[in-house]
């Protein structure tokens, strides 16, 4: 068994869509991030995507465990021309795409964006790789909220119209378990402390 504790990096306080963008995160919650370094395993190993948001976090919760390299494919989706924009602004220009993006995701992409099967695609392929090469370890990984429902799609072998209705707050664990092979199991959602 592999566990994987996802946390969401901290708050950016943007309202618009980030994906690829390396924005600044707010880490001043102190008490619940040593809330988090106290819940989590002291023999994980801890990973982030390559986005100064995810590494800082990481950073904070790190402590004694060892630290894997950043990792770009763990990055959120690539939003393409809707990057930084609000959904408003998205609705206006692209009413039918926005909407089809939202409502039935699957292959829709924002232009020069990725669709959430590409995103899901590449951030499970390194999630495989980390499975093979750390089995039976624990693994903290600050994510990105889309990253986590990828996570949650395989694991629960649900559509992605049913992955996105999670709530994945920032600073929150999901806890999921890798048994071998596509068998995974999902222990919390969400956990907030």
């Amino acid at each position: 068994m592999t566990n994987w504790y996802w946390i969401r990096h901290g708050p950016t306080h943007l309202k618009s869509l980030v994906g690829w963008s390396d924005v600044d995160v707010d880490l001043s919650n102190v008490n619940r991030l040593k809330k988090l370094d106290d819940y989590l395993p002291n023999d994980s190993l801890i990973i982030s995507s390559d986005l100064k948001r995810t590494i800082k976090t990481a950073t904070e919760i790190q402590n004694m465990r060892e630290r894997l390299p950043n990792n770009k494919n763990l990055r959120e989706f690539n939003f393409g021309e809707w990057e930084l924009k609000k959904s408003s602004e998205i609705a206006a220009k692209y009413p039918k795409l926005s909407k089809d993006y939202w409502s039935s995701p699957g292959d829709t992409a924002p232009p020069n964006g990725e669709s959430w099967n590409q995103a899901a695609k590449r951030i499970n392929a390194e999630v495989d790789n980390i499975n093979e090469r750390y089995k039976g370890k624990n693994i903290i990984a600050v994510g990105h909220f889309g990253v986590i429902l990828t996570q949650l799609q395989r694991a629960a072998k649900i559509q992605p119209q049913s992955a996105i209705s999670f709530q994945i707050d920032n600073l929150s664990i999901t806890h999921l378990e890798h048994l071998g092979d596509k068998n995974w199991r999902i222990l919390s959602v969400n956990n907030i402390f």
